[in-house]
């Protein structure tokens, strides 16, 4: 794990790369609202996913000031547009690093992170490969919804049936490939037995499939 900051203006976003042997892809994870890089639970997909050859990118999405004054008056966490204006600050980061120019990449967003990241692939839609929503809030993407064309797969527990309705609506407004799985007995945060495992599995896969490096061009 690399510690590494992405500059914002004069400030600076700060982040933990994952960098496995020859990864063959990479997914940079929007956290939900109030949370940050830490959140155990990203932490958890993210160790799933490097197992599976794929490096990731927590980062928080707040510069420390911002932090400490969304933590006094929530006023940057459902801020989606500013949210996924720093996801495409991000992306255009990954392009421009030795490391990762060549990577494809996917978007992992949790919660409100779901809408800032789908918001953000309408934005990069050349560089988005694909997108993973965790329990996440489409709905808060908005007309971008209409606008992403990355494969999207949308993971929302059983019980949690608001969120399950705002993403059955979501879909209808998308025009890409989008998948809804729905993890039995899971509520919100996917805290129950087995619940967490059944979305890095999802997320593996789709992830998988979708984040694969170009093949060289065949001679003529």
């Amino acid at each position: 794990m690399t510690a590494i900051r992405v500059p914002i203006g004069d400030q600076w976003l700060q982040g933990d790369l994952g960098m496995p042997g020859e990864p063959h892809g990479i997914v940079l994870f929007a956290h939900g609202s109030g949370s940050s890089r830490q959140s155990p639970r990203n932490q958890y997909v993210a160790r799933v996913l490097e197992r599976r050859g794929l490096a990731t990118l927590l980062i928080d999405l707040l510069t420390p000031e911002e932090e400490a004054i969304d933590d006094r008056t929530a006023q940057y966490r459902f801020d989606i547009e500013m949210l996924a204006d720093r996801l495409v600050t991000i992306v255009d980061w990954l392009r421009r690093r030795n490391d990762t120019s060549s990577l494809p990449i996917g978007l992992f967003g949790a919660s409100t992170g779901g809408g800032a990241a789908l918001m953000a692939a309408a934005a990069r839609p050349r560089e988005i490969g694909a997108v993973v929503s965790r329990g996440g809030r489409p709905d808060l993407a908005g007309t971008s919804l209409a606008r992403v064309t990355s494969p999207t797969l949308l993971i929302v527990g059983g019980l949690d049936t608001p969120v399950i309705e705002m993403n059955r609506d979501a879909m209808r407004q998308m025009h890409a490939e989008v998948t809804l799985e729905i993890v039995p007995g899971a509520t919100h945060l996917f805290e129950e037995p087995g619940t967490l495992e059944r979305v890095a599995e999802l997320a593996g896969n789709w992830f998988s499939r979708c984040l694969q490096p170009a093949l060289p061009a065949r001679p003529l």
